[in-house]
């Protein structure tokens, strides 16, 4: 196997996708089966692409504010799961390209979203919501009704916005979710009662942007802060005296990663790479140069940097295991391919062989038990 600071550091680009709306990239998914992208837009619009060759092949319309959630299912991927302001989840069919979303799922008339994902066995959606009227929710949804009412709410383990859903890899019924209230929870959404289901409470001091699942069993949570602050938990330590905290640096702007001593101006996000067995964090600076992290309990580490491709913020990566190569979105309106070898950077090719062949607790509003509702399902 190729050594992991290797593998980063012969990354160079090879496609670059410039859009022509001169549109934000703000979030970006990748089809479990590498044949295609997923993008959400700043002008609300979701647009697919041939990932081998970046090829716009089609976009999907429908939703009426900004799309906070983008991820295609597990099980059926060839479904592409949206979640928005406006108050919907839709699934739209990578089959069809431009065609109307093939499921909606709605909440009560007054939600609105700003944090989404589906289980690992494509059961489950949650949706978090901002605060409102003292309340943030949790909305959860049977994926095989979606003219049905939510299974129910948590409306009780966080006091503020909730920015991040993350199911579990492998354990479809375990779910964290972060707040700007700087807290990060863990549920067991089988357990009869929100108070039930909540497992742990981990705390970001902060407020948090981005939660990802970690270590080959998931048994590690990384946080990453609005104010560039990064934690890495131990979720195996709960039952032992030993504090949860793995890593914790308040503001990487002032970590020691690069050889002259600096570090990141932004953080991107992070990815667990299952192959590698490593933790990677993506961080950049504003001319949008990006810097590959590897993190664990010794802190962070670089392993390669990116240069010549943005030319601004860069707000989305998704890592392609299987093709280990890295894609990239960004504010100057750039979808880019980083592959290993010498940079080519070629124009739209002819579409590849691809899919694209192929034709709790109750919301106060309410008087039911829709808790019980959602442990039902289990």
């Amino acid at each position: 196997m190729e050594a992991l600071p290797d593998k980063f550091v012969s990354l160079s680009l090879a496609r670059r996708h410039v859009s022509k709306d001169a549109t934000y990239l703000l979030d970006v998914a990748l089809h479990p089966a590498g044949a295609a992208l997923a993008v959400s837009h700043s002008d609300l619009a979701l647009r697919l692409h041939d990932e081998a060759t970046l090829r716009l092949v089609g976009e999907y319309r429908g939703h009426g504010g900004p799309v906070r959630g983008l991820t295609f299912a597990h099980a059926r991927p060839d479904l592409l799961y949206s979640a928005s302001e406006d108050g919907t989840v839709r699934a739209w069919d990578v089959r069809r390209p431009g065609t109307s979303a093939a499921q909606v799922f709605r909440g009560e008339p007054w939600h609105s979203f700003c944090s989404f994902d589906v289980s690992c066995g494509d059961l489950l959606l949650c949706a978090g919501t901002p605060l409102q009227d003292e309340d943030s929710l949790l909305v959860f949804w049977d994926s095989r009704k979606p003219n049905a009412a939510p299974l129910g709410v948590y409306s009780e383990s966080h006091s503020d916005d909730i920015t991040q859903v993350r199911f579990h890899p492998r354990d479809k019924d375990r779910l964290a979710s972060g707040s700007s209230d700087g807290l990060v929870n863990v549920f067991d959404v089988r357990r009869g009662s929100e108070e039930e289901a909540l497992l742990c409470t981990c705390n970001s001091n902060s407020t948090a942007a981005a939660v990802r699942w970690a270590a080959a069993d998931g048994s590690r949570l990384l946080c990453l802060c609005h104010d560039e602050g990064l934690h890495l938990w131990d979720l195996r330590r709960l039952d032992s005296q030993r504090p949860l905290v793995v890593f914790s640096c308040p503001d990487v702007r002032r970590s020691e990663v690069t050889a002259d001593g600096r570090g990141p101006e932004y953080l991107v996000g992070g990815a667990w790479l299952e192959g590698a067995d490593r933790l990677l964090v993506v961080g950049g600076d504003r001319g949008g140069d990006l810097l590959l992290m590897e993190c664990d309990g010794e802190g962070l580490r670089l392993l390669g940097t990116l240069r010549g491709g943005h030319s601004a913020t860069v707000r989305c990566f998704a890592w392609d295991e299987a093709g280990g190569a890295l894609v990239t979105g960004g504010e100057d309106g750039q979808l880019l391919l980083w592959k290993p070898g010498d940079a080519v950077v070629k124009k739209e090719g002819r579409k590849s062989s691809s899919l694209f062949k192929l034709k709790s607790r109750p919301d106060r509003s309410r008087r039911t038990n829709q808790t019980d509702n959602l442990r039902s399902q289990h």
